[in-house]
């Protein structure tokens, strides 16, 4: 086989290859164990390596169920969904924020959701959530800087908070918005 043949049957594979979502764990010096789907730098390591998926995700329904009954589009959970957790309805972060849509504790009391690693469940907490600030807020990016960041700190700052994390983000969000509602459209 010719070798440009091999190269471009080669870069098919890799480009064709569904995504995979690995499961990293941290035990502080003090033995408090952490898991997260990012490793956060050194001392992490693999836990578990999840099986890969299709493209079309399991959960693409039930973006569609949620949005449609809390009345929102369902290519910004998705959005969300994408940024706060790669989709991962176990995720955990560094702060302790929980499931698909990263919910901390106290929110994931808030609204509701015994079981933030339910991803039904979790979707439909994060979703009451985001409306209630699109509606406190009454724009999108403060809005979601209001989830990241929490809403305390958007009215604090009467406005996106200067924390280069919200920031991006906010920006990431919105792009991902973008494309998940271009792909709906075709």
């Amino acid at each position: 086989m010719p070798r440009g043949l091999f190269a471009v049957l080669i870069g098919f594979l890799f480009l064709t290859a569904p995504a995979r979502a690995d499961i990293y764990r941290y035990v502080d010096p003090s033995g408090k164990v952490y898991f997260t789907n990012v490793p956060l730098g050194s001392g992490w390591q693999l836990y578990l390596r999840t099986p890969e998926r299709s493209k079309r995700s399991p959960l693409e329904p039930l973006f569609e169920e949620v949005a449609r009954a809390e009345g929102l589009d369902p290519a910004l959970l998705k959005a969300v969904a994408r940024v706060e957790s790669g989709f991962n309805p176990r995720a955990v972060s560094r702060k302790g924020a929980l499931g698909l849509m990263q919910l901390m504790p106290e929110t994931a009391r808030m609204v509701r959701v015994r079981d933030p690693f339910d991803p039904r469940e979790n979707l439909y907490g994060a979703a009451r959530f985001l409306k209630r600030l699109l509606r406190e807020f009454g724009d999108l990016r403060l809005a979601l800087a209001a989830y990241h960041a929490g809403p305390e700190v958007v009215r604090r700052y009467r406005g996106l908070p200067p924390y280069p994390e919200t920031r991006r983000y906010v920006k990431l969000v919105l792009k991902y918005y973008r494309l998940y509602r271009k792909r709906s459209a075709l």
